[in-house]
């Protein structure tokens, strides 16, 4: 009683206790010893990877080689220099200040976690394909080891501890059992919480630019070595060091730093993204990946379009792959396909107006009688359209109904495009480069890219744009402030739609065959409508790098995963889930949705029309 009623001891009593619990790591190990032995194993991981692995070259990449790093190895070193370059920089190394204005030790380990788990992926893959860990060379027993020890060392960071939850007493077994588990995970997640970053300091014009100019080249550089992967383990070592990579760099706040830059020169690093992906088919040998490429690209589109719909003006819209359908199907009937019963081939300009005209109708058809339901009730009505459109195009087979679209076996030989005596089939010589038949789509669907990302950001800043938001936020507030609810909301549906059949205009092109199965709500394959709409969650509503992003991961991982056969899907759905759980916001959120999931975040200096 007495220790309690002295003046001096009250405030040092409890704080002394606390400070010192709250400069622990996850492991009993000194601060120092932990950031000695994460710099000198993530040293020693680099040195492994210059070590053969294997004995034979029956796994992929050739690991058996001295002196030559070689597929998982390179990512494995890629992982040891973050982690030993994160590592120096908590050393108050003067030169690699830059690298952390978050602070280190978040960064640190996950940079270790990264290196780790994909020493450990590829440790325990060559000892499953090749029947036991007798396979394994001295390097990969040496690797292992020194990967964990860089995490265990990363682990022993101190971190600022969370104030535990007291304990009912009266509570149960299994109550005590979850108090115990919550704050185990509230302990872990402070360990790998990281400091708000200090504000990035005005620098030459000349030096922002070269910032979002290595960026964007660097992003490029990461895009074309995950397309190109060449066999399944690397793509999976590659998801596993990109994932925790880009969270190691996160959380040092070298993402924040870049953000703010490209903030400043907003045009610059649009101008500069679309030039990044234009370089893409130069980086490519032959055709293959330009295929992926020229996909992304559509379902990025289309993507960018219900963004619109979804992002900006808050609709539902569970049908909306109908509208790039109508956009398709109008082309190829126009086009000169000998299964069109018009018989006409339009240029390919008249047949882009047509095309979009055709889905903006349509969504003026659709929207005029739905849009004054709201919420699960438009999303009904959306679903049920896209059903009946694909229903009347297998119906539309001159038995079932009027020969229009030839049934199921859908409007085929559609010819290739032919713009100014340019032909998009065949293959042409640029600057000594041989671009292909999808290159040169793909050239093309860059520029429809450009046009929407255009309609995008000026419908967006735009006096509309505000009124989609304020629909989005609160319909009734709107209201009741003047806002012509049905017509923004239809004006959305058109614009959107549009969008949409603008790109199903080249897609129709590049399939050759548009085919009522194409056109799906749900579907391993997209673009269907369920992952247009994960694409916008995924990627970040309201945002236009969010959705372009999401798309491409949408389409690229599946298309990667097909090793895994009928347990692709499920292994897609849990990202998905676990995604939704840690990040809602999505990849690339918009400022405002952000605060409405993390309200411990800071507010924005300044909130913009559609967000920051």
């Amino acid at each position: 009683m007495t220790t309690q009623t002295t003046a001096p001891e009250t405030p040092e009593t409890p704080s002394a206790p606390s400070t010192g619990a709250s400069s622990s790591g996850l492991f009993g190990i000194p601060a120092a010893t932990g950031r000695a032995l994460a710099a000198g194993g993530s040293v020693l991981t680099i040195v492994a990877t210059f070590l053969a692995w294997t004995w034979t070259s029956e796994f992929p990449g050739d690991l058996t080689v001295y002196g030559y790093p070689g597929g998982l190895q390179v990512l494995v070193l890629i992982g040891a220099v973050l982690t030993t370059l994160l590592t120096l920089a908590t050393y108050d190394v003067k030169a690699l200040g830059w690298l952390v204005p978050a602070g280190g030790d978040a960064a640190v380990k996950f940079a270790a976690l990264a290196t780790f788990a994909t020493a450990w992926y590829t440790v325990i893959s060559i000892s499953v394909e090749l029947g036991g860990v007798v396979n394994l060379e001295p390097g990969g027993y040496v690797v292992a080891v020194t990967s964990l020890a860089a995490l265990v060392g990363a682990l022993a960071l101190p971190f600022e501890r969370p104030e535990p939850d007291p304990i009912d007493p009266d509570s149960t077994g299994w109550e005590n059992f979850r108090h115990s588990l919550g704050q185990g995970w509230n302990t872990t997640k402070a360990a790998f919480a990281a400091e708000s970053p200090r504000p990035v300091g005005k620098l030459p014009s000349y030096a922002e630019i070269l910032i979002i100019v290595a960026a964007l080249a660097l992003g490029l550089t990461v895009f074309t070595y995950g397309i190109g992967t060449e066999y399944d383990e690397l793509f999976v070592g590659f998801l596993i060091l990109a994932g925790l990579g880009f969270a190691a760099l996160n959380k040092a706040g070298l993402i924040a730093h870049v953000s703010q830059i490209t903030a400043r020169h907003q045009n610059i690093t649009v101008f500069g993204a679309f030039i990044a992906a234009a370089l893409f088919p130069f980086t490519q040998t032959d055709d293959q990946y330009a295929t992926l490429g020229v996909y992304i690209l559509i379902f990025a589109t289309v993507a960018l379009g219900l963004n619109i719909v979804v992002g900006l003006a808050g609709l539902l819209d569970l049908g909306y792959v109908a509208f790039l359908g109508v956009g398709a199907y109008a082309a190829s009937l126009v086009s000169g396909s000998p299964n069109s019963p018009f018989h006409v081939h339009f240029p390919f300009w008249a047949a882009v107006i047509i095309g979009a005209l055709a889905s903006l109708v349509f969504g003026v058809l659709i929207g005029a009688p739905t849009l004054r339901l709201r919420g699960d009730y438009l999303a009904i009505v959306t679903l049920g359209f896209g059903e009946i459109f694909r229903i009347t195009a297998n119906n539309l087979d001159g038995t079932s109904g009027p020969d229009l679209t030839n049934g199921s076996n859908g409007v085929a030989s559609i010819p290739n495009l032919d713009i100014l005596g340019f032909d998009f089939g065949a293959v042409h010589d640029i600057a000594g480069f041989s671009i292909g038949r999808f290159a040169n789509y793909f050239f093309l669907m860059l520029i429809i890219t450009a046009v929407v990302v255009l309609v995008f950001r000026r419908s967006g800043n735009s006096r509309i744009g505000r009124a989609w938001v304020a629909i989005r936020e609160d319909e009734t507030a709107a209201l009741a402030m003047g806002i012509n609810g049905f017509r923004v909301k239809l004006i959305a549906f058109a614009v959107g739609a549009s969008l949409a059949g603008l790109a199903g205009t080249v897609q129709a092109h590049v399939t050759y065959t548009v085919t009522p199965e194409q056109y799906l709500f749900a579907g391993p394959i997209p673009p269907n409508s369920a992952f247009l709409l994960a694409a916008v969650v995924l990627g970040g509503m309201g945002t236009i790098a969010g959705p372009l992003i999401g798309a491409a991961l949408l389409f690229l991982i599946p298309n990667k995963l097909q090793f895994l056969g009928d347990y692709q899907l499920f292994a897609f759905g849990v990202a998905l889930i676990l995604l939704m759980r840690f990040r809602p916001e999505g990849l690339i959120p918009n400022r405002r949705r952000q605060l409405e999931f993390h309200e411990e975040a800071e507010a924005p200096a300044v909130l913009g029309k559609t967000g920051a």
